[in-house]
């Protein structure tokens, strides 16, 4: 789905929402089970301006979502082939691994953890984001962090009247449940799918 030919790559809305994300914008936009939020992740400002806008707190981490696998092999190098192989052989698709950070990915993501979160995405309208960004994007949950995740495009303006840069309307994909998160190091699953 995440292929050149993903007719997202070439819709105007996603290179809106691109340059905004580029340029320290928030935007919505919808992924395999819930509405989420995203931002540049290397991007303090725009981090801290999500965290205030969910109101959650820095340290429990952010996912990062890549658009195919060579945007997260930048982020693997130091892993063994036997990891990357794990990692790389259930992508793309709705598992996150949480994989050892090696001072590549910056504290306001990791939050408290050692770790960061990574997943390559198999929305279309998600991967062709992080395709036009160039590189991966923070995706959280679209909700006020004591709410349930957004669900539908009317529930996240409703959260959020006035305060994210660009929506990306689309489907949903067909997922029930958040994507499941693995600890590549111990093998445990953190979140079920």
């Amino acid at each position: 789905m995440n292929s050149p030919t993903n007719p997202w790559l070439l819709h105007p809305r996603i290179r809106i929402a691109a340059a905004s994300i580029k340029s320290g914008g928030i935007v919505a936009y919808p992924t395999e089970s819930v509405w989420g939020l995203g931002c540049d992740p290397f991007n303090p400002q725009a981090v801290d301006r999500l965290l205030q806008i969910k109101e959650r707190p820095l340290h429990k981490g952010l996912i990062l979502i890549a658009a195919d696998f060579a945007q997260a092999e930048k982020l693997l190098m130091h892993l063994s082939a036997e990891q990357i192989q794990k990692v790389k052989s259930s992508w793309p698709g709705p598992v996150t691994w949480l994989i050892p950070n090696s001072g590549q990915i910056p504290e306001w993501i990791c939050g408290q953890y050692p770790a960061f979160a990574l997943r390559v995405t198999d929305h279309p309208i998600a991967a062709a984001l992080a395709k036009a960004v160039g590189g991966p994007i923070v995706s959280t949950s679209c909700n006020p962090s004591n709410k349930s995740p957004a669900k539908t495009i009317q529930q996240v303006r409703r959260y959020f009247p006035t305060e994210l840069d660009v929506i990306v309307s689309g489907n949903l994909g067909g997922n029930k449940n958040p994507s499941e998160i693995r600890d590549l190091i111990t093998g445990n699953i953190i979140r079920e799918s």
